[in-house]
């Protein structure tokens, strides 16, 4: 079963083999504008233009026996969103059952928009599965973060291979964004045969003044794909 983030069970987590397919890829941005308050613990924001909601990014590769099996990332929420999820924590230590539900609630949001993320090698996409091997979501003082390992299908091996991958709101409801470059990072032992960069895309007037006069009921057209001309794409390179 594949999750529907506007549904009644948006709190199960999926237990579907892969949410990956060309079919499943095609996000719903107006019919889902909802969900993604849920994902994010939203319940109203009164600002006008897109973004609405800022999550910071940062993203490692998970990599088993020289392949590539997953993507290990960590989304910082901004004070804004953080504020229902932290009230709903309220005093709870972490790794509560009280932070557990609303970790599986967001979790479960998060895949039913396929992680908000896409990763390609040689122009076809790489599957990946709806099952987290670990997730947790936590208080960083007054910002609430969401860590979890995105698994993919099958390993791929990492030798002469380069990955490119980004992670983003289709609707820009959500700005999702890397920081510093350095957020997407290698661990010492990958960086010895691998680079990873980060390359920030450059809209045009036009697309910047569109975006700003959406408010928050709006959704942009489908086939516009607003939040794809935003996003940061990422390009894991190896020898």
């Amino acid at each position: 079963m594949t999750l529907d983030v506007c549904s009644d069970d948006y709190f199960i987590l999926a237990d579907t083999a892969n949410v990956n397919s060309e079919a499943d890829m095609n996000h719903k941005p107006a019919r889902c504008a909802a969900g993604i308050l849920l994902v994010f613990g939203l319940s109203s924001l009164g600002a006008y233009a897109h973004p609405h909601s800022f999550i910071s990014l940062k993203t490692t590769p998970v990599v088993e026996q020289g392949q590539l099996t997953g993507l290990k990332m960590q989304w910082l929420m901004d004070e804004l969103t953080s504020a229902d999820l932290l009230y709903d924590a309220g005093d709870a230590k972490p790794d509560s059952p009280v932070w557990k539900k609303l970790a599986a609630e967001v979790m479960a949001n998060v895949l039913g928009q396929h992680y908000f993320t896409e990763i390609w090698q040689q122009g076809k996409k790489v599957k990946f599965t709806a099952q987290p091997p670990e997730y947790r979501l936590e208080r960083v003082e007054h910002q609430a973060m969401l860590s979890f390992v995105l698994p993919l299908a099958k390993p791929q091996p990492l030798q002469g291979a380069s990955f490119q991958f980004s992670t983003f709101d289709p609707s820009f409801y959500v700005d999702m964004t890397y920081i510093e470059d350095s957020d997407a990072f290698l661990s010492s032992e990958l960086a010895t045969r691998c680079h990873i960069s980060v390359l920030t895309p450059e809209p045009s007037e036009e697309m910047l003044e569109f975006a700003a006069s959406l408010d928050k009921d709006d959704a942009p057209p489908e086939d516009m794909a607003l939040g794809q001309q935003f996003a940061q794409k990422v390009t894991l390179q190896c020898q």
